[in-house]
């Protein structure tokens, strides 16, 4: 069964309860999302192989160490996923960023899949998928089994909150795959909103309703 990690970082708790806030406006809403995923990626990156290579410094040669390993790859579900991609980029310059789209079914509520566009090359790549939220988790499965279905085969699931219900959910379906997130909430109410959670992530990063 997957496991689930909590970054408890003192910088990542502190950043969250402003992001909890509902008097955060959506400019430093914004801004302490992308400090954040930054946090976050550097926590989610911490067991990557590293290889030893020569370099020469201005005083001597000397043998230092660089990261080895699968290349990485940055999957968004839009439309909230897209506000974390900014500041795990500026860590990993050299991560390639696909996307996958869902809308909710108004009729059935499951998600469906509008718009899934990846690198060529997902097969080879540690891909980290990326969501604010896991409430239902019906979104991160359906986003997960499209990348399954495309040939990804090493992933990870990163959100900023995640409720009990979604957790149990995305590995009821997806047992292979860890979650990554800075908080587990204490549940969702009867509209499927994390408790005491956020609020819509989406809504308060662009400033919809």
């Amino acid at each position: 069964m997957g496991k689930v990690y909590v970054f408890d970082h003192p910088l990542i708790q502190h950043k969250l309860s402003y992001i909890r806030d509902k008097s955060t406006g959506t400019k430093e809403f914004r801004e302490l999302v992308d400090e954040v995923s930054m946090l976050m990626a550097y926590e989610i990156t911490r067991e990557m192989p590293l290889k030893e290579i020569e370099i020469e410094t201005p005083v001597m040669t000397c043998k230092t160490s660089v990261i080895a390993g699968k290349k990485v790859g940055l999957v968004p579900i839009l439309r909230a996923g897209l506000g974390m991609v900014d500041g795990m980029v500026k860590l990993i310059p050299a991560a390639k960023v696909g996307h996958v789209g869902l809308y909710r079914d108004p009729e059935t509520l499951e998600p469906i899949e509008y718009y899934v566009k990846l690198p060529s090359d997902i097969n080879e790549r540690e891909l980290i998928v990326i969501d604010p939220m896991l409430a239902t988790g019906g979104s991160a499965v359906a986003a997960v089994t499209a990348l399954k279905n495309r040939g990804a085969k090493n992933m990870k699931l990163m959100c900023l909150i995640a409720a009990p219900e979604g957790i149990e959910k995305f590995h009821q379906v997806h047992p292979d795959i860890d979650i990554y997130v800075a908080a587990v909430d204490e549940k969702l109410d009867e509209h499927g909103y994390i408790v005491p959670g956020l609020g819509d992530a989406g809504d308060r990063l662009y400033g919809t309703k």
